[in-house]
């Protein structure tokens, strides 16, 4: 097995659980006669790979330089203080997933906060909760 197919492996492993499950992992590194900590290395290489589960809803501030410099930290301390979690936590009722990251590429559009794939642009603290309200209502 090469690290490229074993990756790919993963990424559909992904696309299914939302992250990499351990009991999965483990199906896994039998079938393939691999040893979990190989895959376990690769997974933890590659930061797309989550190995917690997300919520309902993925919230990704950019705190990139442009973001952080017109608000993004504001914007973050806003959605913790609705969602109550810090980053890099889920919601006890598993609907929201908040990050931080370093840069979204979308500069301009800067505070930037992504919602399952949606970007929402010049994002401030007032908007937040008007922004984390349409998700809810959608669930």
């Amino acid at each position: 097995q090469d690290d490229g197919s074993v990756v790919g492996l993963l990424q559909e492993i992904q696309k299914t659980y939302r992250y990499l499950p351990e009991e999965v992992l483990k199906v896994v590194s039998e079938r393939l006669d691999l040893s979990l900590t190989n895959l376990y290395g690769l997974a933890t290489f590659y930061s797309s790979f989550r190995l917690e589960p997300v919520g309902k809803y993925h919230v990704c501030v950019c705190v990139g330089t442009a973001c952080h410099v017109n608000g993004a930290p504001k914007v973050t301390e806003a959605i913790e203080r609705e969602l109550g979690i810090a980053a890099g936590d889920t919601t006890e009722d598993g609907n929201f997933t908040l990050e931080t990251v370093n840069c979204l590429g979308a500069c301009a559009l800067g505070p930037l906060v992504v919602i399952n794939g949606e970007y929402h642009g010049k994002i401030d603290q007032k908007g937040v909760p008007k922004l984390l309200k349409k998700y809810e209502v959608a669930q």
